[in-house]
């Protein structure tokens, strides 16, 4: 167990009474909570602008999956994916929720957790949402998204994984995909090379649709070509034909 600070400057008097987000003036981290309520959290950590702990997301099939979550003095929350050593995804944390094949997602307050005083308590029963600005009601599933997609390295034979929520990270994997000599070593991930295990077969069955973890393709995560994903400045024939044909 990490041992929390001392120093005045971290923690607020007991006497200050509970802040709310309203009256908290957000100068910097140190005043956004009080000693008795993150002193027990393990992997505990004062930055800059945002407090950090380690936290975790609970599959009954596959278990835990680790990160680290920040909470930004302006309320915003992000979480640092530690799934293993070539994972480096920083997710809002329904995209945690997910990313963890958490069975029941859309539920992430009580689905998250973080370690306090050796056991797991859901975010919902901390004190770490008090700035919280994420909606309750985030449906996100209405949206349609890319897929994750996976291109085959050449040199090892392993599948790994393209994360393609944005125009420029479906490029990364596009012209991976038309490369017929791509290598783990050009991943965009560049922690991740050929000695790198490849990812489980039941594991890439998840490959981030909003409606359902394990979907085998549908209309929400398959697209057959839209502005995020075919390029006019590439030559490869499938973007040469949704550009001759779309009406865009």
């Amino acid at each position: 167990m990490e041992e929390l600070p001392k120093s005045s400057s971290f923690i607020i008097s007991q006497n200050a009474g509970t802040m709310d987000s309203v009256s908290v003036k957000f100068e910097d981290c140190a005043n956004m909570f009080q000693e008795s309520e993150v002193r027990d959290m393990y992997g505990f950590n004062n930055g800059d602008n945002f407090i950090e702990v380690i936290c975790g997301c609970t599959s009954y099939r596959f278990g835990d999956t680790v990160g680290k979550l920040r909470v930004y003095t302006s309320g915003a929350l992000e979480i640092k994916c530690e799934c293993n050593p070539a994972c480096n995804e920083v997710l809002k944390p329904t995209e945690f929720e997910k990313h963890a094949l958490k069975e029941t997602p859309g539920k992430w307050r009580s689905n998250i957790w973080v370690t306090v005083g050796g056991q797991k308590v859901s975010l919902s029963r901390t004190a770490l949402l008090r700035y919280s600005t994420v909606k309750l009601k985030n449906r996100t599933y209405k949206r349609k998204v890319h897929r994750d997609e996976f291109v085959k390295c050449t040199k090892c034979g392993k599948r790994r994984r393209f994360v393609v929520r944005t125009e420029k990270k479906y490029r990364e994997y596009h012209d991976a995909d038309i490369d017929n000599n791509w290598e783990c070593s050009r991943h965009p991930n560049d922690r991740i090379t050929c000695a790198d295990k490849e990812e489980r077969q039941s594991k890439k069955r998840a490959r981030g649709c909003h409606r359902d973890n394990m979907c085998s393709g549908c209309t929400s995560c398959v697209c057959f070509g839209c502005k995020k994903c075919r390029f006019s400045d590439c030559n490869c024939q499938i973007c040469i034909d949704f550009l001759r044909n779309a009406d865009i």
